[in-house]
């Protein structure tokens, strides 16, 4: 692939607040796109170092070709976000298919889903949009004008994530020393899988009661490419002293997680790490946040299991006997779980639907690079 540097998009996230320099920010590592793909040893060594310390880090989309396909990708979707969410909730909740078709696609609205152990609801609208819709091998889910108008953007922006998430799974496939091709072909972008892209709209919160969005997790797949350029996430490094920190939005850059599923595969190597949206921090508590996101899930009917063929992979312990379920069923049950208008009363039962976030709060023992 190309890699030569091009000017990048604007990314300067003008005319909103700035990040204030007084809150704690968490300790992620800033990535090149461009040296991942050429192989760099110094960046495949601290990509490693990522992404079995805390499964989060920035990574620098400015100065390749590849980097700046997707900023200007993800430039036009958040224009097209900030329409999307204009529309009337009457309009938006016709595309609510939670409970129609037990569906995570579609719109989801304000105060859906419990976000923590006292019951609140989140603080936030997302409208989920199929990548197997939009390649058209899969569903055609009905959707607002503004958004049917908008596939071609919306395909280019999941490709070239895609494209990203494929380098990514390359070099863990390499750093595992797992067979070749492993981690690739269960996340085949011809593959039907949860794969989506997510808009996402957070208002301003009552002065006096700034409290969480979005609920503590960990992702449910595999790769997740977020874009934002307003605080508001923080994530809690490992450890019992631990302390919630900020990840603060940078121009030029994409943030990147791990998911549920590569600690399944991996028992634990990898990490993905508890995160959570709360209001964001100083004067840009009073603007509203939008966000996107490409979230990468396995297939369909892959199994969530530890994989064989690696001998990096710690073994499973004594005794211990995985839970049969492939990814279909789990993000199904952990995207819906928590939402009381589909599961009643135990959406409120905080340990009911969890992910891989007690293995997120302990810390690694570290393991010698491959670079």
């Amino acid at each position: 692939m190309a890699t030569e540097a091009l000017a990048a998009p604007v990314q300067a996230f003008d005319g909103l607040p700035p990040f204030p320099d007084d809150v704690p920010t968490a300790p992620l590592l800033r990535l090149s796109l461009a040296s991942l793909l050429a192989r760099d040893p110094n960046e495949l060594s601290r990509f490693f170092q990522a992404c079995t310390d805390l499964g989060f880090f920035y990574l620098d989309l400015s100065t390749c070709a590849e980097g700046n396909a997707i900023l200007a990708d993800a430039d036009k979707l958040f224009s097209v976000g900030a329409d999307l969410f204009e529309l009337p909730t009457e309009e938006k909740v016709k595309y609510d298919f939670s409970k129609s078709h037990k569906s995570y696609f579609g719109y989801k609205g304000y105060g859906t889903n419990v976000v923590d152990r006292q019951g609140n609801l989140d603080r936030n609208e997302f409208y989920n949009v199929s990548k197997d819709d939009i390649l058209e091998q899969g569903t055609r889910w009905p959707a607002p004008t503004v958004l049917d108008e908008q596939r071609a953007p919306i395909k280019s922006f999941m490709q070239h994530a895609h494209g990203i998430v494929t380098l990514v799974l390359d070099l863990l496939n390499d750093y595992l020393r797992l067979p070749e091709g492993t981690l690739q072909n269960m996340h085949r972008i011809e593959g039907t899988s949860g794969d989506q892209v997510r808009f996402i709209k957070a208002p301003p919160q009552p002065q006096d009661d700034r409290r969480t969005a979005l609920g503590e997790h960990t992702d449910f797949g595999s790769v997740t490419v977020l874009f934002n350029r307003l605080g508001g996430l923080q994530v809690l490094p490992p450890g019992k002293e631990a302390e919630w920190c900020y990840v603060k939005p940078l121009p030029g850059h994409a943030i990147i997680n791990l998911g549920d599923a590569m600690v399944k595969f991996t028992n634990g190597l990898l990490r993905s790490n508890i995160h959570r949206v709360i209001s964001s921090p100083g004067a840009q508590a009073d603007t509203t946040r939008y966000s996107l996101v490409y979230f990468n899930r396995p297939e369909d009917d892959v199994m969530l299991k530890r994989l064989d063929g690696s001998d990096m992979i710690p073994p499973l312990a004594a005794g211990e006997i995985e839970e049969e379920v492939n990814s279909k069923d789990w993000i199904i049950r952990r995207a819906l779980g928590k939402r009381p208008g589909i599961t009643g009363a135990k959406a409120y039962d905080w340990d009911a639907f969890k992910g891989s976030e007690d293995q997120s709060k302990r810390v690694n023992i570290p393991v010698a690079s491959t670079a």
